[in-house]
């Protein structure tokens, strides 16, 4: 069960509840889940209850006890409990994984995205190369998650940034962008650092920091060593892809219906749980910071994961061994389409 699962099985309890009378509210159009905070437990939360309180005229324990009853047989669901004032924490059954692995394998680059929903986005970016990489980020992201996006540059005679393979749909709408992005040295033109560090490293360079952060641009950005998070996320990615051509050449590929066994590897189960928050919360901020520090999270799991995937000396390939290697196909997709949303290519091999 992935977050947007849980958190369209948590509306649909919702919607149970106001139909059967239990509750007398507007359902809403969606619920949040996340991280339980510091004293939540399980492996996510929702505040749904404090949300609806008010307009239940209940107390918001009372509307998470309604929830509750509706909820802890659910499928992909193993308890839900209450705590603090009223949240909902939900601990998901063994089979979480499973579910999880075969919807990212399922939907490929595309998963944490979301259908059109007809909503308009209009971000409007000043003239210089970092605002510029970070609009057209912005409306990738932004686009993944169902918008429509119209970019504008403040400056009529905004500068070509092609050659950082930077696609602006300049059509003089206006919106918004963080206007706290801290703009680069005058010095740093498009085709230094083209020529300097390449497209990739590039946009890196200039996407991976906070907006309000100076951009590192150095050439760092260029060591093929693990202390360069582009390296490391790129390399990740890499070991990925080469695990699944090993696996093929051992005779053992994804079956349907795999994975068949839940692999002990909490951390890169989560990362990639939280991956479709975290596109969301990126659209929602403007902000494509976060998804470079989310390829970290997942690469470094992936890497402290890897060498687990693969049958070691006279051992057969089996059931575990293809669950294994589904996880790690895994999260290179997720690897390649997080990569894909900066404007980053993923290579194969490194």
């Amino acid at each position: 069960m992935t977050p947007a699962d849980l958190s369209l099985t948590v509306l649909h309890a919702v919607r149970r509840a106001v139909d059967d009378g239990a509750l007398q509210v507007e359902v809403p159009s969606r619920v949040a889940v996340e991280r339980p905070r510091p004293g939540g437990s399980g492996d996510y939360a929702s505040n749904v209850a404090l949300t609806l309180a008010r307009a239940a005229r209940r107390p918001p324990l009372d509307v998470a006890a309604i929830l509750r009853e509706r909820l802890h047989r659910s499928p992909g669901i193993a308890a839900v409990e209450i705590t603090g004032p009223g949240f909902l924490n939900f601990r998901l059954d063994d089979t979480a994984q499973q579910g999880l692995v075969r919807d990212v394998l399922r939907s490929g680059l595309r998963y944490g995205h979301l259908e059109p929903s007809g909503q308009v986005a209009q971000p409007v970016y000043r003239a210089d190369v970092r605002a510029a990489v970070t609009a057209d980020a912005v409306r990738r992201i932004l686009v993944s998650q169902g918008y429509l996006v119209r970019t504008a540059c403040e400056d009529a005679a905004d500068p070509d940034w092609a050659e950082l393979d930077v696609r602006i749909e300049a059509q003089g709408a206006r919106g918004h962008l963080p206007t706290d992005i801290a703009p680069l040295p005058v010095r740093h033109t498009p085709r230094e650092l083209l020529d300097t560090l390449g497209p990739d490293a590039a946009r890196w360079g200039l996407l991976a920091s906070a907006g309000h952060d100076h951009a590192s641009v150095g050439p760092s950005l260029l060591r093929q060593h693990e202390d360069n998070p582009l390296f490391r996320v790129r390399y990740a990615h890499s070991r990925a892809r080469a695990l699944t051509r090993s696996a093929a050449q051992l005779g053992f590929h994804t079956q349907a219906g795999e994975p068949l066994h839940t692999v002990p590897a909490p951390a890169l189960t989560r990362a990639l749980g939280d991956h479709p928050a975290v596109l969301a919360a990126a659209a929602r901020h403007r902000a494509p910071d976060r998804v470079a520090r989310h390829l970290e999270v997942v690469a470094d799991a992936l890497l402290d994961f890897q060498h687990t995937v693969l049958p070691l000396g006279d051992e057969k390939p089996s059931a575990a061994h293809r669950s294994r290697r589904a996880l790690a196909e895994a999260a290179g997709t997720v690897l390649a389409g997080g990569l894909a949303l900066l404007g980053i290519s993923a290579p194969e091999h490194i």
